[in-house]
């Protein structure tokens, strides 16, 4: 792995844990569509599969192995791996040290999530892109 994108990981992983500091049990609005509203989220994606923490403590280390070994090998798609792992470590960092993940930005019509949820959802639109653009290219 370069370098440069090793970088990466531990700043969006920082980010990601100061703004969840922040907005703790905070409720601000801003406009008609966007809010932070401060949810504990002891489910996956949506909420579904409440109060699973170690299972889903499991899950993640296991993803984050995998992960680790898809951006060695994966020269391609360091960059948006390294931006899934930040996300995955950000949400399991909450979910050892309080049991739950912290959820707060919420976009009107849609569940409330946070900055760890958004890397992973941005890495995997990036990988979907390039494969995309790529495979039109041949």
């Amino acid at each position: 792995m370069k370098k440069k994108y090793f970088y990466i990981i531990p700043v969006l992983i920082i980010f990601d844990i100061i703004t969840k500091y922040y907005f703790k049990n905070k409720h601000i609005t801003i406009g008609k569509y966007l809010s932070f509203n401060y949810t504990e989220n002891t489910g996956a994606i949506f909420g579904i599969l409440k109060n699973n923490n170690v299972f889903f403590i499991i899950l993640t280390i296991i993803i984050i192995i995998l992960l680790v070994y898809l951006i060695k090998k994966e020269k391609k798609y360091q960059i948006e791996l390294s931006i899934i792992l930040a996300g995955a470590i950000g949400n399991l960092i909450d979910r050892i040290i309080y049991g739950y993940v912290i959820d707060f930005i919420h976009v009107k019509y849609w569940y409330v999530f946070n900055l760890a949820d958004a890397y992973i959802t941005i890495g995997i639109i990036f990988i979907i892109y390039r494969t995309i653009t790529e495979s039109k290219k041949i």
